[in-house]
């Protein structure tokens, strides 16, 4: 192809570039928004439970089988199980980044069933879960209400209720998980005398529930063969039973005298909570809490802001008096990074717009990397889309490198055709046409160049490399799209726009190539030294190096800075067989003085479970939310600060082990920073 296809036909290149802002701006619209890069390795959470049963028998009983079946599965990295003496087990199994969650869930529940016959009895009766553990919480929800009417209890089977099952059909959401919740259920307290004078145990109690509380069919009235009747009626007896009245008039025994023995007889029924293990609350008060939790490659802010939407229309139809808030959403953490990310790229532009300016010293000159720096940029989104990446920091980060790679292109083209101009005297047509006759093969192959000093990063292996892939990939791309504008729009806009220039330059354009031109003469005297004196500037050069070694050596590494996200958690460990009463005495103590701290907005407690060890009467969690990034901008506002401040305190609280943890840099890689 000539050198002056697209300089004759300018309409074909403006259309080009054209059609790569129209793409790169849909891929602007649909792109996902998220922190980083999905390189969270998919999980699988199985759990069961065994009523009274101890930690040892049921790891013995339970976990063991279960995860003799699980070795072995493909793609599985490792494993780890949690049993508690509440009967609860819990199985994580982490499976390889290049897994599919999907199948990956369907194979674990398929091997799960393998060991159901290798199971007790009542393990299989309860249920066994499998499902995708996503490890991005996108917010927490809670409903509160000052009313006495409406208990923890209640908030809790309200949500449940009217809003969990909504929310989980929101494009986008994985999980809703009622966090401490305590649903409603019949309970009957056993009296042991009166037990023992009948001569009943509890599997007479047992056994009577479940004849007498299921659905029957009793039959039905003119059925076939009877002839002569004109209609059927079904007759439907008495199901399940529902109230406080029909539980305790079930009929437990009946003796051969006709006397009858009921539940009433035995046990006090009460309709109330089915669980006394866990309480949860937001700021001392009682809440149903709700995590919500993304799928994987979903767009975080747009499902934040469909969940916000949901919520206005669902608490239209709440009770008086019943509120929701959401103290944590992750997207303003996102929103802010991503803001900071924004704000960084702009001003980068307009430091390129100003360079150029004044490098250049013509408005017109200036006009094409103006123009062609915007379009490589923008279409760069559109490929981007195509590849399934996503906004993230990195991607943006790689768009703000390749600012100051892309620019150089149009400036080069530029400059060559102002050259021939200004030297040869020839028209901007002609002075354009023979630049790029010199330049074209120049332009390739500096971008080949370029792309491949990134494109190698892209085929890192592990967690790394998929980390700055999109990084890598994201810069090569620009740099290829600025080589085709380069080539197209660049020579074709110098063609039509550039004049020679006439006149004495003004006084600021004169200081600045004074100063311009002192900057090359001290550049060519150092030149000139350092060919003399080859072996000193070796030695140099071997300084640097040694100085480059030793603080690779001194400076601390890490795999991504760490960040104040906004938020951090509290664990507090008591002795075994702490009553929940004593642990929620502490719980409420520390949760007071957290709110007390100026920085602290939330502070949400699930008293009676732990993220290490599941339900245990004898922990409790907290999560500490702070103040927007806005409201703590003083001193000792930020979270380690905080912190610090908390650590301070809970020294004087010898009645427990504290853990404080702040969240991972990546959200489901690691378990974040903790401290004892």
């Amino acid at each position: 192809m000539k050198v002056t296809f697209f300089i004759d036909r300018p309409i074909f290149s403006a259309v080009l570039s054209i059609l790569i802002v129209v793409l790169g701006c849909i891929g602007l619209y649909m792109l996902p928004v998220d922190q980083y890069p999905q390189i969270t390795p998919p999980m699988v959470k199985i759990s069961a439970s065994y009523p009274g049963a101890s930690a040892t028998t049921v790891s013995q009983a339970v976990a063991t089988p279960i995860e003799q079946e699980l070795n072995g599965t493909p793609g599985m990295l490792y494993m780890e199980s949690s049993s508690s003496n509440s009967g609860e087990l819990s199985i994580s199994v982490t499976f390889d980044i290049a897994t599919d969650p999907e199948l990956a869930a369907v194979e674990i529940q398929n091997r799960v069933k393998l060991a159901e016959s290798r199971l007790p009895a009542e393990v299989v009766q309860n249920g066994i879960s499998v499902e995708k553990q996503s490890s991005n919480q996108l917010m927490t929800l809670t409903l509160t209400s000052e009313d006495p009417r409406f208990d923890e209890i209640y908030l809790s089977n309200f949500a449940t209720i009217n809003v969990l099952d909504i929310l989980k059909r929101i494009p986008g959401v994985g999980r809703v998980s009622n966090i401490g919740s305590r649903y409603y259920g019949m309970i009957l307290w056993v009296m042991p005398d009166r037990m023992a004078n009948f001569g009943l145990t509890v599997k007479d109690l047992q056994e009577a529930l479940k004849d007498q509380n299921r659905e029957s069919a009793a039959g039905e009235l003119g059925k076939q063969p009877i002839s002569g009747r004109d209609i059927t009626i079904p007759i439907i007896a008495q199901g399940r039973l529902s109230t406080v009245e029909e539980f305790e008039n079930i009929v437990v025994r009946a003796n051969p005298d006709g006397s009858i023995i009921r539940v009433r007889d035995v046990a006090r029924v009460s309709l109330e909570a089915s669980s006394y293990t866990t309480e949860s609350g937001m700021n001392g008060a009682n809440a149903a809490v709700l995590g919500i939790y993304t799928v994987p490659g979903a767009n975080a802010v747009e499902v934040a802001e469909n969940v916000r939407k949901a919520m206005e229309e669902i608490s239209k139809n709440f009770p008086e008096d019943l509120e929701y808030d959401i103290p944590f959403d992750i997207t303003s953490y996102i929103s802010q990074s991503i803001h900071e990310v924004y704000k960084t790229l702009f001003e980068t532009l307009i430091l390129v717009i100003l360079v150029v300016f004044f490098s250049l010293q013509n408005w017109r000159a200036s006009l094409v990397p103006l123009v062609a720096v915007p379009i490589s940029l923008i279409g760069t989104f559109g490929v981007m889309l195509a590849m399934g990446f996503t906004l993230n920091l990195l991607t943006l980060l790689g768009l703000i490198l390749s600012i100051g790679i892309v620019v150089d292109d149009a400036i080069v083209v530029v400059e060559a055709v102002e050259n021939y101009m200004e030297k040869e005297g020839l028209t901007p047509y002609q002075a354009t046409k023979k630049a790029m006759e010199g330049l074209t093969g120049a332009l390739i192959a500096t971008s080949l160049v370029l792309a491949a000093v990134f494109v190698p990063v892209s085929f890192l292996g592990g967690i790394t490399g998929l980390l700055y892939r999109q990084f890598a990939i994201t810069i090569v791309v620009s740099v290829l799209i600025s080589a085709v504008v380069a080539l197209t729009l660049s020579p074709a806009m110098c063609a039509i726009i550039l004049r020679p220039s006439h006149g004495k330059k003004n006084t600021v354009f004169r200081k600045i190539n004074d100063w311009l031109a002192i900057g090359n003469r001290s550049y060519v005297n150092s030149l000139v030294k350092a060919v003399k004196h080859p072996r000193r500037v070796l030695a140099g050069f071997g300084m640097v190096l040694v100085f480059i070694f030793v603080l690779n050596r001194v400076i601390p590494s890490s795999f991504i800075p760490e960040e104040d996200q906004g938020y951090f958690k509290v664990e507090l460990e008591f002795p075994e067989g702490a009553t929940l009463e004593r642990t929620r005495v502490i719980t409420d103590r520390a949760v007071e003085f957290l709110r007390s701290l100026p920085a602290v907005e939330y502070v949400q407690n699930v008293t009676g479970s732990s993220p290490r060890v599941g339900t245990s009467q004898a922990r409790s969690e907290l999560t500490v939310i702070l103040r927007s990034w806005e409201e703590r901008k003083g001193n000792d506002m930020g979270v380690d600060d905080v912190i610090e401040q908390a650590r301070q305190e809970f020294v004087r609280y010898p009645e427990s082990k504290v853990y404080f943890s702040k969240p991972p840099v990546i959200p489901g890689l690691g378990t974040g920073k903790t401290a004892k």
